[in-house]
């Protein structure tokens, strides 16, 4: 199938890059950087150099395309965990929640694109009893995370009402290569060849629907990802 990936130079990105070449998809990647745009044309995608915030443009390229699916895993983050740089990022990554996705869904739409598959997070839930569900209500009234999660709540809600099949992925805490951490350590924790996985298994499974994906730790309930999807948290890249 024809994928557009936007955020293909992420930590997610890279690792899922490999995946959906692997099953024989013909993968766009999208990124702002020309150097990073030969970088995936080295790892076999198409690439393509836009700015989300770009919405003619992005149109332009989405429709020339032509993606039976979009895999939507734009952050704005920095590379390395820096508590200065990570507090100055989060207005930013808000605003690719809400204005980049809005972008990326009407520029989709003109494309007629059918399935739509988004990176959001799963370490907002409102206080209450664990593992959390996917049908729990978010904290979007205070605490250090109330921008991050009512940018998410926004991005998740123009999403599922898009018309497309909608496919949101609430992940939890990355760590392993090209994270924050090599292992496991705020809740609830995700290994990123894990999240990677969960988003190519969407390519062809799951219902328009939430999805918590995490490792099975009792934080947050995964079992509606492992009937539905075929999810499995230990799944890791041989390489």
């Amino acid at each position: 199938m024809k994928i557009f990936l936007a955020g293909a130079s992420g930590a997610i990105g890279r690792r899922l890059t490999p995946l959906l070449l692997a099953e024989g998809h013909q993968v766009t990647g999208m990124t702002r950087n020309p150097q990073t745009a030969r970088a995936l044309e080295a790892a076999g995608l198409i690439a393509v150099v836009v700015d989300v915030y770009q919405a003619s443009a992005l149109r332009r390229i989405i429709m020339n395309a032509r993606p039976e699916i979009v895999i939507h895993q734009l952050t704005d983050l920095p590379h390395a965990f820096d508590e200065a740089e990570l507090a100055a990022s989060l207005p930013r990554n808000a605003r690719i929640r809400v204005e980049g996705t809005r972008n990326l869904i009407a520029a989709a739409q003109a494309a007629s694109v059918r399935r739509f598959i988004v990176q959001s997070i799963a370490f907002g839930y409102a206080s209450g009893v664990e593992p959390y569900a996917e049908s729990d209500p978010l904290n979007l009234a205070d605490g250090p995370r109330v921008g991050t999660m009512r940018g998410a709540a926004n991005m998740e809600e123009q999403v599922l009402a898009s018309g497309m099949q909608a496919i949101v992925l609430r992940y939890g805490l990355l760590y392993g290569p090209g994270t924050w951490s090599e292992g496991p350590g705020r809740k609830p924790p995700l290994h990123v060849d894990a999240a990677a996985h969960a988003a190519l298994l969407a390519v062809t499974r799951g219902a328009t629907g939430v999805y918590n994906i995490a490792d099975d730790e009792g934080t947050v309930s995964i079992e509606r990802a492992r009937a539905e999807l075929g999810f499995d948290p230990d799944f890791r890249l041989r390489s």
